[in-house]
């Protein structure tokens, strides 16, 4: 009886700490966001399964992630290794909580507020200009596009309307 007891014991704490190793070493997903670091561009390529295209432009580094549906999304990094920029175009939208992280919810509150304000039609872009996000984005089925920077991290030299 003593023995089993024994067993159980080791058995049940085992397998508590097999569970917590194995959901430490699982895979989380994460990807390159507004304000992120250039090293996280992979993991949206990764996540987007899309081949990845970069471009030197001295000033900053762009790179151009073309996914399976066609999609092709821009991150623009700055020299300190910052994404400052992203931009969309396709037939379908790409997953904007991923590409804008926690801007993200700061676009909705403001698109929220000026909606109260102004009713939006239907099909109207959607503008954001604010002194931390500047958004723009419109489209329909089969053809969407849309950028946004965030006005802090572009660096000197670089004009807003390269973020294309």
């Amino acid at each position: 009886m003593n023995i089993s007891r024994f067993i159980n014991t080791y058995s049940e704490r085992g397998a508590r700490i097999l569970l917590t190793a194995l959901l430490l070493a699982l895979p989380f997903p994460a990807s390159a966001v507004l304000g992120d670091t250039a090293a996280s561009v992979l993991n949206d390529q990764a996540r987007m399964k899309g081949t990845l295209r970069s471009v030197d432009n001295h000033t900053y580094v762009m790179h151009e992630i073309t996914a399976s549906s066609g999609t092709v999304v821009r991150e623009f990094v700055s020299p300190q290794g910052a994404v400052f920029g992203v931009a969309w175009e396709g037939q379908f939208q790409p997953d904007l909580v991923q590409l804008l992280g926690p801007y993200y919810q700061q676009a909705q509150q403001v698109a929220q507020q000026s909606e109260t304000q102004q009713p939006h039609r239907r099909r109207a872009p959607i503008v954001i200009e604010t002194p931390g996000l500047v958004l723009y984005e419109t489209g329909h089925v089969r053809s969407f596009h849309g950028q946004a920077y965030i006005p802090p991290l572009v660096p000197p030299g670089v004009r807003t309307s390269d973020i294309r």
